[in-house]
């Protein structure tokens, strides 16, 4: 099992001055020790639960490119990048620089968006759930055109384009990987089933939840067509990363996790000290690895 960290809090103590360097100090402390996948939310406004938006919220791409500079293994992505705030066109070349830039190291992590404050609160129009799922497939038709070889037009419900042009092309082959987030069995692991590398459910759904929102999927992927194996299971870990002296409680928990076929986990460090709190996970990375 490999193991991730999703970056939720950019409120250090020292305030906006010592962001950048707490982001420095997670990116090398990941790397350090053996951590696979680095992401961040995709806000404006900072959640209500993490202390709402008061407090420090930085755009997520930005923030990916700056990382991409400061690290050589990490993959990087969003989870999950929004639909409704991006164009669709400009979404694939923005994720394509990052992937150019990193060197191959960009993924694509898309939702249905669901945070109508902030979308009231910056203008960006947010439609009913039902649009937004439209425009969730049109814009995953839309990345998969201009990460391939076909230059000519695209023509949805919600989005036209001319020329889906994309110089230079993304180094990862055959396109970045593309992981939807969220649980939703109609709907998104439908989408997940027929369109995505990966799928992201959480831990706050329990074992008997996580084992259900996976037999749907697998259930999907026979009507697609689509061999169930091949799409990573990945789980956001909702409590905060285990301390020194608790981690055999977590071990167990990850062992019943690889038995369902999770393949990795995604943990969230604080803000207040995150380079020594993800410095105790070397020997639980090494283990998980092993499962």
């Amino acid at each position: 099992m490999q193991v991730g960290l999703h970056v939720v809090n950019f409120s250090p103590a020292g305030g906006e001055v010592a962001i950048a360097p707490m982001l420095s100090e997670i990116a090398e402390a990941a790397e350090a020790v053996g951590v696979t996948h680095l992401s961040l939310m995709d806000h404006f406004f900072q959640l209500e639960f993490l202390g709402g938006a008061e407090n420090d919220m930085l755009e997520g791409y930005t923030t990916l490119g700056y990382l991409a500079a400061l690290t050589r293994s990490l993959q990087l992505g969003l989870l999950v990048t929004g639909v409704t705030y991006r164009h669709p066109g400009l979404l694939a070349k923005t994720l394509t620089t990052l992937d150019v830039l990193s060197g191959g190291r960009a993924w694509l992590g898309l939702g249905a968006a669901w945070y109508e404050r902030e979308h009231r609160g910056l203008g960006v129009p947010f439609p009913s759930l039902g649009e937004r799922f439209e425009r969730l497939e049109e814009t995953l038709q839309i990345c998969l055109q201009m990460w391939g070889s076909d230059l000519g037009s695209f023509q949805g419900r919600h989005y036209r384009l001319e020329e889906t042009r994309n110089q230079p092309p993304n180094l990862s082959r055959p396109h970045p990987r593309i992981l939807i987030g969220g649980g939703g069995e109609r709907r998104t692991l439908d989408l997940v089933a027929r369109y995505a590398d990966a799928c992201n459910l959480f831990s706050s759904e329990g074992l008997d939840g996580l084992e259900h929102k996976l037999g749907v999927l697998k259930g999907h992927c026979e009507r697609a067509g689509r061999d169930f194996s091949a799409i990573e299971k990945t789980v956001l870990y909702l409590e905060p990363i285990p301390v020194v002296g608790g981690q055999s409680d977590f071990y167990g928990l990850m062992q019943r996790y690889a038995r369902l076929g999770v393949d990795r986990v995604m943990l969230m460090p604080g803000a207040e000290n995150p380079g020594a709190e993800i410095g105790t996970l070397k020997s639980m990375v090494d283990r998980l690895r092993r499962l």
